[in-house]
């Protein structure tokens, strides 16, 4: 019998639906292929569009996946919102930081990371990037390998002291641990609670209607505003726990 689906399934990106900064594995292309034919899923993650566009809209269009007017897009924890119109992505919104926060951010990034012995001298990419929306720092670069952004900070000491010394620097913005190797500075209160509200906002939806996959549950996790909302949600290790666990939900033969 088919597993009852919530109105809304949300997905966190890196470590959740793909390793970081990598595009969606096959199986949970398929898994969400089923998904969206079934209901509506939305994306959050801390990473701009661009990165939205690799890692999750190009393998869902290769594999032929449809209902794309079913996903919800919500780059930069949901300081912007896209929608998929007319056979494109369109934009919601972006709540854009002004050039004299982005100027203060860029600096205090540097500055600390530097200080506390974190600006790494070889990176993929460069470390601080300008997400419109969120001011970004990535210890060894967007593009860095996955095993050497797992093994740069495995207990979270370093993302969370960075976070520490740049948020007694600005008071007036939100500093948060992000992903593996990134620290993110937004306007104050614009966690993925914040993307949720206005995801609920948009769809009309409640609380009680979203079911949130998370591989950062946990206090100091980027995805713990979710939970701590009061958002149903359900923790996951990784890719192949979260297609596990999209197989029980959909009530179906496993999709892998």
């Amino acid at each position: 019998m088919t597993a009852q689906l919530p109105p809304i399934v949300v997905f966190d990106l890196d470590d959740t639906l793909a390793p970081s900064k990598t595009e969606l594995p096959g199986p949970i292309v398929r898994a969400l292929g089923e998904l969206l034919s079934r209901t509506q899923v939305c994306v959050i993650s801390g990473g701009q569009f661009g990165q939205f566009r690799k890692q999750v809209i190009a393998p869902l269009e290769e594999f032929g996946v449809t209902h794309l007017d079913q996903l919800h897009l919500m780059p930069a924890c949901g300081t912007q919102y896209y929608r998929h119109v007319d056979g494109q992505w369109s934009r919601v919104y972006l709540e854009a930081l002004t050039d004299d926060e982005k100027t203060r951010a860029k600096a205090s990034l540097e500055r600390c990371a530097r200080r506390l012995g974190l600006w790494e001298s070889h990176t993929w990419g460069a470390p601080i990037e300008d997400r419109d929306s969120q001011i970004t720092f990535s210890a060894l670069g967007q593009e860095a390998p996955v095993n050497a952004k797992r093994s740069w900070d495995p207990t979270g000491e370093k993302k969370l002291a960075l976070r520490e010394a740049v948020a007694a620097e600005l008071p007036d913005l939100e500093v948060r641990a992000g992903g593996s190797t990134s620290v993110d500075i937004t306007r104050v209160g614009r966690d993925k609670s914040f993307g949720m509200e206005k995801l609920m906002e948009s769809t009309g939806l409640s609380k009680e209607d979203l079911l949130f996959y998370g591989d950062r549950l946990d206090v100091h996790g980027n995805d713990y505003p979710v939970k701590a909302m009061g958002v149903p949600c359900l923790a996951v290790r990784d890719w192949q726990d979260t297609v596990a666990k999209l197989e029980e939900l959909l009530g179906a033969e496993p999709v892998a």
